[in-house]
């Protein structure tokens, strides 16, 4: 499948779930800026693919990620970071929202289990995405990130020559 075909609206990442779902498969969701892509955005990736039989990648749109990220950011707008999320093989499907938090995507894809980075854990996560979760039945999963990879220290580093 080409990138492009998994870069896909709410409308059809609704008809990917349902047919997921239909043919039995379990839908892991996670979501992110994924700004710049490094090796600790691709083992997070694959460790999230691990726990279910489908990824989808929910990407902040540009104008929330200058929300969470401050003024600089994005670095790579929405379109380029959904095209380069989307030809990991292990992610299945990647759809733009809107939002800082991902509760209404999750109302939507009411995935079987959502995926957070270790900096969280069910008491600091958003209230609104783990009630959202585990109203539809979906499991919670954190997952660790490789030490020293993160799109802000990449930064940083560039900064300093």
């Amino acid at each position: 499948m080409n990138t492009e075909a998994k870069c896909m609206t709410w409308e059809q990442v609704a008809h990917w779930r349902e047919q997921a779902r239909t043919e039995g498969h379990r839908v892991v969701m996670t979501n992110g800026c994924f700004d710049l892509l490094h090796a600790g955005h691709v083992s997070y990736l694959e460790q999230a693919r691990g726990l279910g039989d489908r990824l989808l990648v929910a990407l902040n749109g540009d104008v929330s990620v200058r929300e969470l990220k401050g003024p600089n950011r994005p670095v790579n707008l929405e379109w380029d970071r959904a095209r380069v999320i989307s030809g990991l093989a292990c992610v299945d499907a990647v759809v733009i929202f809107p939002e800082k938090r991902a509760t209404r995507i999750l109302s939507w894809v009411k995935p079987d289990v959502y995926v957070k980075g270790g900096d969280y854990t069910k008491e600091t996560m958003d209230r609104d995405e783990r009630a959202e979760v585990e109203a539809s039945g979906g499991e919670i999963h954190f997952l660790g990130f490789l030490p020293g990879r993160s799109t802000s220290q990449i930064l940083e580093r560039s900064k300093e020559g």
